[in-house]
């Protein structure tokens, strides 16, 4: 088990993802690090961000399963030339990247899997909301879980996305519970905490207007149930002051009922000191919490912190 590799798909070839991966691989952090690392990316797209960078990394070609040392960093090569980087020649790319890195998790071969940041307009094209959804359908799962996870304090929205307009169709009871359980589950297996989790209400101030009370009819009912499986949770409560300082630290998770209720506080207090972590899958799967950035594409600008926060998590949390 000790030997099992984490295994990275670096994503949009044009993303700053190898970027900071190369940063991270450098970094005190990786230093300390006790799996093996299996990347799955184009080789001569990486090794040119190397040579942009200046800085080197013994890349180890990925032969045997059996044979991986911690601490070492292997490679499967997705072939794609400089010059022919066409939206279809993408898309192809990232879509080989994926079935190859979840043929390997299949296979029961890694602990975790950590992927580069894509578009969602140019790569799922409408067919899923994100690649959480993605990831779900290609494992076959049914209650994936988007949790943005920091230390001090993490956020679940019970909808991801989802236009605003269409929440109030997607919140149900059941999957309200069944969400929440996941989590609970998740707190308990890998950080060893029976977590205080804050549930919002859908509405402002929780109040009710003309039509369906979801507080009361589908929120209130959910919240009842987890407190008899005696999980710690309290609400429906106010969105608008349930991230002042005096409220959250009372909590360990904060779950709201769609994506900009808790991911605009969350990103506001810890910029990117934190990582979205899909929970409910077959394995454990981190991504930085920043999308592809293409206007830093190259500039040798970007931050590793939530990518080195990924690889921190895996080294405290997984054995």
């Amino acid at each position: 088990m000790k030997n099992k590799p984490t295994v990275i798909i670096c994503g949009d070839p044009e993303s700053t993802f190898n970027e900071i991966l190369i940063k991270t691989l450098k970094s005190k952090t990786f230093r300390n690090f006790k799996f093996p690392i299996i990347i799955i990316c184009s080789k001569k797209l990486f090794q040119n961000e190397l040579k942009k960078l200046k800085t080197k990394i013994n890349l180890q070609k990925f032969e045997n399963k059996n044979k991986l040392l911690k601490n070492k960093i292997y490679i499967i090569d997705i072939p794609l030339k400089k010059g022919n980087l066409s939206l279809l020649k993408k898309n192809e790319y990232i879509k080989k990247s994926f079935d190859v890195g979840l043929n390997l998790l299949k296979k029961d071969n890694s602990y975790a899997l950590i992927n580069g940041p894509i578009s969602k307009t140019t790569f799922l094209k409408g067919k899923f909301k994100g690649i959480t959804e993605y990831l779900a359908f290609k494992t076959k799962s049914i209650n994936e879980v988007m949790l943005i996870f920091n230390k001090e304090l993490s956020v679940c929205p019970i909808t991801t996305h989802v236009p605003i307009n269409k929440v109030s169709q997607k919140i149900k009871k059941e999957v309200i519970f069944k969400k929440i359980n996941t989590i609970n589950e998740f707190y308990k297996k890998f950080l060893s905490l029976k977590p205080n989790i804050a549930v919002t209400g859908l509405n402002p101030h929780c109040e009710t207007f003309a039509g369906k009370n979801f507080e009361k009819e589908e929120i209130l009912p959910a919240i009842k149930k987890l407190k008899n499986k005696k999980i710690k949770i309290l609400g429906p409560l106010s969105a608008d002051t349930i991230f002042l300082e005096e409220n959250r630290k009372k909590f360990d998770v904060v779950v709201g009922m769609y994506h900009d209720q808790v991911l605009a506080p969350m990103k506001t207090i810890f910029g990117f000191n934190a990582i979205n972590i899909t929970i409910g899958l077959p394995f454990i799967r981190i991504t930085p919490d920043h999308g592809p950035n293409y206007k830093m594409f190259g500039l040798n600008r970007s931050n590793p912190d939530s990518l080195i926060q990924a690889f921190n998590f895996i080294k405290n949390y997984v054995d």
